[in-house]
C-alpha cells in the first residue's frame, strides 16, 4: 500500500485513538451500580453520572471530529494536484 494514497497520516490515528480513549473514559464514569425493585441508590443521580461523564463523551467525540478533519503537513498545496510536467 502507498503511503501517499493513505487519507489519514499517523498523527490523526494518534488523535483518533486519544478521542476514542477519552469517549470509553466517559462511559467508564457513567457505569456504575444501579437500582433495584428492592433497593432504591441515589448514586444513579450523581453529578459524575449526570453531568460529567456526558461531557466528557460529548468532548471526546468532537475530539475525534476534529481528528479526523486535521489537515496533514506534507500537503503544502492544499488540495490541489502537483502537475508534474
Amino acid at each position: 500500500m502507498d503511503k501517499n494514497k493513505l487519507a489519514f497520516t499517523r498523527k490523526n490515528f494518534i488523535l483518533l485513538g486519544i478521542g476514542m480513549a477519552v469517549v470509553v473514559l466517559g462511559f467508564i464514569l457513567m457505569a456504575g451500580p444501579g437500582s433495584t425493585e428492592t433497593h432504591f441508590d441515589p448514586a444513579i443521580f450523581s453529578a459524575r453520572r449526570i453531568k460529567l461523564a456526558p461531557a466528557l463523551c460529548f468532548a471526546g467525540f468532537v475530539f475525534m471530529i476534529v481528528a479526523i478533519l486535521y489537515p496533514s503537513r506534507d500537503n503544502k498545496h492544499g488540495d490541489k494536484p502537483v502537475d508534474k510536467k
